[in-house]
Parts: structure tokens; C-alpha cells; sequence
């Protein structure tokens, strides 16, 4: 019993939903299990608590998923989907290790292509 109001709490607490495209689930597969496990720690952190230090906006559409492991900067990118008013929704589109400062312009524009495509597969489905 304390479980199931464990888990109802935790659903009840949550900002979003995160969702993972297949070039972030095929991203998270491709690392060590450690790696990928601190990943999804933080984002279920992220989605109790909007931390910017694991959870951060980029530009107006595309935001970033932040771990820090064993001196690595790993980054998922995503996006809001806010279309149904019932579940909010984080879209991860993709992950890489960040190896420099700023995340490369070519890594948003992936997103933000990633994200477009989302869109128009969801409005032609409806």
C-alpha cells in the first residue's frame, strides 16, 4: 500500500512526462548502464523539480536534459509538447557528450528538425 501512494504521489508531483524519440532511446542504449542509469535518475529528478542544472532551456522551442558522470557532459535534447491539456509531455529527440562549452548549434538544429517532424506525424495522425 505505501508503495502505490509512493508512485501516486510521484505522478501527482511530476511537471511532465518525458517521452524518448528513437535517436534517444538509441542514444541511452549505446552507453554504459551506469551512465544511462545516472541519465534517467536526473531526469526523473527533473521532472519532480525544474533544476536548471539538470534541466535547461536553450532557446525558445528546445531544452536540455544535463548529466555530469565521471567528468563527462552528457546532453539530451527535447521539447515541450503542451497540445494536450491533460499530460504534459518532454520530448527527448537525442543525446551526445558535450565536449565543448556551448552545445553546438547543429545539435539544436537536429532538435528543432527532430521536433518538427514530431509534430507533423502527430497532426497527420489525428
Amino acid at each position: 500500500m505505501k508503495l502505490l501512494i509512493s508512485l501516486l504521489i510521484l505522478m501527482i508531483n511530476r511537471f511532465f512526462n518525458a517521452v524518448f524519440l528513437d535517436q534517444a532511446t538509441t542514444f541511452l542504449k549505446s552507453l554504459d548502464k551506469k551512465v544511462a542509469a545516472k541519465i534517467m535518475a536526473n531526469i526523473r529528478k527533473s521532472q519532480a523539480r525544474l533544476d536548471p542544472a539538470l534541466f535547461k532551456k536553450l532557446n525558445s522551442d528546445i531544452w536540455e536534459f544535463r548529466t555530469h558522470y565521471e567528468g563527462n557532459q552528457y546532453r539530451m535534447l527535447a521539447f515541450w509538447d503542451k497540445t494536450d491539456n491533460l499530460n504534459t509531455l518532454v520530448i527527448a529527440t537525442h543525446g551526445f557528450l558535450k565536449k565543448q562549452s556551448k552545445v553546438p548549434d547543429s545539435e539544436i538544429m537536429r532538435a528543432q528538425n527532430l521536433k518538427n517532424g514530431y509534430f507533423l506525424d502527430k497532426k497527420s495522425n489525428l
